[in-house]
């Protein structure tokens, strides 16, 4: 039954700003440039393109679809659409609830960046000791994973369209004009065309198998999907929105985004930094390359704070997404005010945030199955819990509900299905296939079984 009393988005703009907040985080803007770099520049970004627009398009035009048909958050439009697959709704309550609190962590990490960027200690972080220094401290780290977690929960707070909306129509046009800003700027830099080469000329000898499946990964989790958000936010979506042109506009940011966050990394490593530059992944790049980078580059410091801001803002969006999510879930089975569903989603964050944090630090000597806290949290929800949720969605959709069950609520407005045929093949027969290849890709990578 729908829930009458749930928050909605004010039309499909503000439902596609706030969708593509999610799907614009830090995956596009330190795990895109790094494995653009490492895997052949151009081809890699032909084959997450050609992914984007069938894969992606697949799984996102489900959720979404499913949440609207539905009108409510995951953890009962699973069983809603078909009891047997009922499932999957705690598993998809368990990932965001896993994820929200190491996101926070690097949120923290990311606004420590900008403070020192705005106070001129820029070129202390450039020593590449800066940063390890920093989240080996026992209390600095928690003081900015307490701020982003509340400028999180207080967005959240605020609701859907008073809150989550009205950011997201702020933040995101702040967000991409930063990225063009500093993309031009860099492309001016003296060698710069070499860095641009470098990035966007495919590497054809870099093409294999592992291509693929860097790409397929970066793009699945990438566009938020299988955490719940694209339900959730489906499930605010009215239903004179057209649901096709929706993802058609998210997959242009998300995938535009990751190409200007590659723009703005790729080439400005490359020329101060080498190819060896680029081989950084992660933190690495984030928080120990790329200030080296900044000091060298003339006005450095104004383009690293342009920078983290930018980052700053894409991870704000994301653990927004990620947080309301969560509550959504909480309010749909607890029947619980919204103020008190963030209230105990802070508490179980910093429950789980501060050993994430100190993971890293003072408690590096504790690890599970050979990893840290936070490793370990990224391990459980993406390597693992993600493909599966998907796997499953697909299944029930392609095997047992039937595609016309998400056609026809996409198409409800009378408008065409233009990529009907391959949603069709892609929901039934490849999309699983492909989950079940990034499960098993993934979970040998982390054990070193294979090289990634």
């Amino acid at each position: 039954m729908e829930n009458k009393k749930r928050g909605s988005f004010s039309g499909g703009i503000g439902f596609v700003l706030a969708a593509a907040g999610s799907a614009v985080g830090l995956g596009n803007l330190w795990r895109f440039p790094y494995l653009a770099a490492q895997y052949g520049g151009g081809i890699f970004i032909l084959v997450y393109i050609i992914l984007a627009l069938t894969f992606g398009f697949t799984l996102m035009t489900t959720e979404i679809a499913i949440g609207r048909k539905t009108k409510l958050s995951p953890t009962r439009a699973y069983g809603n659409i078909d009891k047997r697959f009922a499932f999957i709704g705690p598993i998809s309550f368990i990932i965001p609830v896993i994820i929200l609190p190491y996101y926070c962590v690097i949120g923290g990490w990311v606004i420590k960046y900008v403070t020192v960027f705005v106070t001129g200690q820029d070129m202390a972080a450039a020593d590449s000791s800066f940063f390890a220094n920093f989240i080996g401290q026992e209390y600095a780290p928690l003081v900015f994973f307490f701020i982003f977690l509340g400028l999180t929960a207080l967005i959240v707070v605020l609701g859907v369209e008073k809150g989550i909306e009205k950011v997201s129509k702020f933040l995101m046009p702040v967000l991409i004009l930063l990225a063009i800003v500093i993309c031009i700027y860099i492309m001016f830099i003296p060698g710069a065309g070499a860095g641009i080469k470098y990035y966007l000329l495919p590497d054809f000898s870099k093409f294999s198998f592992k291509t693929v499946c860097a790409a397929m990964g970066q793009m699945f989790y990438s566009m938020s999907l299988a955490m719940g958000i694209m339900i959730t936010y489906g499930s605010y979506t009215r239903d004179d929105v057209s649901i096709v042109k929706s993802v058609n506009d998210i997959e242009i940011f998300d995938t535009g985004i990751a190409l200007l966050a590659g723009m703005m990394v790729v080439p400005a490593v490359y020329i101060f930094s080498g190819e060896a530059g680029t081989s950084q992944s992660g933190a690495g790049l984030m928080f120990m390359t790329l200030p080296k980078v900044f000091s060298q580059m003339p006005g450095g410091r104004f383009i690293g704070l342009m920078f983290f801001a930018l980052v700053f803002l894409a991870a704000l969006t994301s653990s927004v997404s990620i947080m309301e999510a969560i509550t959504s879930m909480l309010i749909d089975r607890f029947h619980i005010s919204r103020v008190l569903s963030c209230a105990i989603i802070i508490v179980v964050a910093v429950v789980l945030g501060i050993p994430c944090s100190l993971g890293n630090g003072i408690w590096s000597h504790i690890t599970i199955m050979g990893m840290d806290f936070l490793t370990f949290f990224d391990f459980i929800s993406n390597s693992l819990l993600l493909p599966v949720v998907a796997f499953f969605t697909c299944i029930m959709i392609g095997w047992f509900v039937g595609a016309d069950y998400i056609i026809d609520e996409a198409a409800k407005n009378g408008e065409k299905f233009g990529r009907e045929k391959i949603y069709r093949v892609m929901v039934k027969y490849i999309a699983p296939v492909l989950l079940l290849i990034i499960l098993v890709f993934y979970t040998l990578a982390q054990f070193g079984i294979i090289k990634y």
